[in-house]
């Protein structure tokens, strides 16, 4: 009786063998997380400080506890105040906003699509969000007053993915090659047609101020801007959480996840809303910054495993971090001009996005969603 109760001693040993690496696998995640949130808050600190005017580390966090009401009496201009409460603060977390948001939509993209080359910016998503979000201000459009440009851009994003996931589905399936090629064909397209709108408007000053934008930057954001993709990030995060099993079945294939009650089309569908709002609203915030969707997820997973519940947060706190050095580093490599963090981000990811294809061309790996 008590064998049948507990089992052979051969299933004894695999249940212990599974509880110590669950256990092991919950400690790696918290030091991991505790860890990025650390970095975090390292990041923001030197984000705050490092700029055309440095501002020591101690006066920052002065500054900043003074500004919460809880520090000491200010002994320091106004002039510095000013410029780590209303101009890099904003900045910096929009930074963390963005990075985060960028990275959780890609985790979801690869899982959805099955592709570990899906993101937003090579899939022509942020180009279709950008041409929305330049449509609404070329022609002056706000039937939606202050998020207008939001609206556009989500409409513009969610256009776009289904544009190429329609493209890329071939005889009931997608291959890494088409989706990459059918992104690429047509963000082109979509970036001709923003290139035109740009050429022909008569607003030249105007044109120059959105050429720079669509490059990707964090700066021009305040406080007064930063409730709406802080909204749309925490949005995002919670749902793609809650959903995080359903992810997890799509990794083993369409038919195996429909087997274990999913109704993949419709979830499919339901998340590619979302994620196109979610990259509509960043893309209207802080332009279209390319390739952290692609990095982070793949990095994390050498941390925490391939699973969803934790690869999410990872990766969200993972690219917020990546994002804001990315900015520091844009402010500052090239000073007194600022490079736009898009450029930056580019420049890390397209060798990254290069070594998967080798990668992935080495292992004879075409995978694609059946």
């Amino acid at each position: 009786m008590t064998q049948a109760a507990t089992g052979t001693p051969a299933e004894e040993a695999v249940r212990r063998r599974k509880a110590d690496e669950s256990g092991a696998g919950r400690t790696k995640l918290a030091v991991t997380l505790l860890v990025l949130t650390a970095s975090l808050l390292v990041s923001a600190m030197a984000g705050l400080a490092i700029g055309s005017v440095q501002v020591p580390p101690g006066q920052v966090w002065a500054i900043v506890t003074h500004a919460l009401g809880a520090g000491q009496e200010a002994d320091w201009s106004r002039a510095r105040e000013t410029i780590v409460v209303d101009v890099r603060a904003p900045r910096v977390l929009l930074g963390a906003v963005t990075g985060a948001g960028l990275a959780v939509i890609g985790t979801a993209l690869q899982a959805l699509l099955r592709n570990p080359l899906a993101e937003p910016y090579l899939l022509g998503v942020s180009s279709g969000a950008s041409l929305g979000a330049v449509s609404v201000i070329v022609f002056g459009v706000t039937l939606f007053g202050p998020v207008s440009l939001s609206v556009a851009a989500f409409m513009g994003a969610l256009g776009a993915l289904l544009l190429v996931y329609a493209t890329a589905r071939t005889g009931g399936r997608i291959t890494s090659s088409r989706l990459v090629l059918s992104g690429v064909a047509i963000a082109a397209v979509l970036t001709a047609l923003l290139n035109l709108l740009l050429l022909t408007t008569d607003r030249g000053n105007e044109a120059r101020a959105v050429l720079a934008w669509t490059l990707g930057g964090l700066g021009g954001v305040n406080w007064g801007t930063l409730w709406l993709p802080s909204t749309a990030l925490l949005l995002g995060v919670g749902v793609l959480l809650v959903q995080a099993r359903n992810l997890n079945l799509l990794l083993a294939g369409e038919e195996a996840a429909t087997t274990m009650g999913l109704d993949v089309a419709r979830f499919r569908a339901r998340l590619f809303v979302l994620l196109s709002l979610v990259t509509g609203v960043l893309v209207a915030a802080a332009g279209p910054i390319g390739f952290v969707g692609l990095m982070m997820p793949h990095i994390v997973r050498l941390f925490v495993g391939g699973d969803h519940r934790r690869v999410l947060p990872t990766a969200a706190l993972g690219g917020a971090v990546f994002l804001v050095w990315a900015d520091i580093a844009a402010r500052t490599v090239a000073a007194p001009m600022e490079i736009p963090v898009g450029v930056l981000t580019a420049l890390c990811g397209g060798p990254f996005f290069l070594w998967l294809m080798r990668r992935d061309a080495r292992r004879g790996t075409d995978r694609g969603v059946a």
